[in-house]
Parts: structure tokens; sequence; C-alpha cells
């Protein structure tokens, strides 16, 4: 297992780092077999990066080296009376996992969006990915029974 010192940090992204970022998302839609389009997905993420009020993305870095991502989008609540964030797409590369990496970057994310007026946190999670969901409960996340639904319209 790699030995790391823990200095994790986080930019938020800029356009200029897409293609870096960008090869992390690939990495991130291979392991969950999910859709990547470089040229569809590079448009989305400078949308977000360009367009504060839709989201934001950070890297999450070590030693200064990009070993994942995190991005968060905003909604608004009636039941939670406000602003809302979901952890749209959270990533870090095989090695860098089960060293509190996950844990760290929830609690920044958290920090961040309390400071974005954000009164509620979502995110969805596989429901085979049980390593996921520990470290997402152990952060104070809850499983509330509801059944996430979806229907492409694009």
């Amino acid at each position: 297992m790699l030995a790391l010192d823990l200095q994790t940090t986080y930019r938020a992204a800029t356009i200029a780092q897409i293609p870096a970022l960008l090869e992390l998302v690939q990495e991130f839609h291979e392991f969950e077999e999910l859709a990547f389009d470089s040229t569809r997905d590079r448009k989305v993420l400078e949308e977000i990066i360009s367009t504060p009020s839709i989201g934001r993305i950070w890297l999450i870095c070590e030693s200064g080296q990009a070993i994942g991502y995190v991005i968060v989008t905003f909604g608004y609540s009636l039941e939670f009376r406000g602003r809302e964030a979901c952890i749209d797409e959270l990533y870090l590369r095989p090695a860098y996992r089960r060293h509190g990496i996950g844990s760290k970057t929830l609690q920044f994310v958290e920090s961040q969006c309390r400071s974005l007026g954000v009164n509620c946190l979502n995110l969805e999670v596989d429901r085979d990915n049980a390593a996921a969901q520990s470290v997402y409960r152990k952060s104070g996340f809850s499983d509330r029974g509801y059944c996430l639904m979806t229907k492409e319209i694009a």
C-alpha cells in the first residue's frame, strides 16, 4: 500500500485544468461503467467552472499532484428550506483510497457548502458499493429510504 503524508489540498478547477480533469473523469466513468464523451463532458465541465451558480469543481491534490476530483452542483428545496447541493461525482485514484482522503474531502465539501448558504447536502452511491456507503455514513449521510428515479430527456 502507498504511504502518504496526507497533505491533501483542494484547488478550484480552472478552464486550463480541464485536460487533467477529463483524464480523471474518464477513469471514474470507466470504473463506474458510465458513458464518457470527451467533447460533451468537456463542455459540461467548462459550463460548471464558468457558472458558479451551477456548482463547483475541486481537484483533490496530494503533494501538489491531482489524485481525484469532486463536483458539487446546486439546487433549491422546499423540504430543506433553501439551497441544496449534490455531490455529483467524487473520485479518488485507487492508490489513494482507504487513507482518509475521502472523509477529509467530504468535510471540505460540507464546509464550502455551508459558507455558500447550503442547507442540505445530497449524494448518490451505488447500492452495491458498501465501502463508499460506510465512508458516507461515518460522515453523517443517511439513507432516507427514497428511491432515486431518473429519466433522461436530453
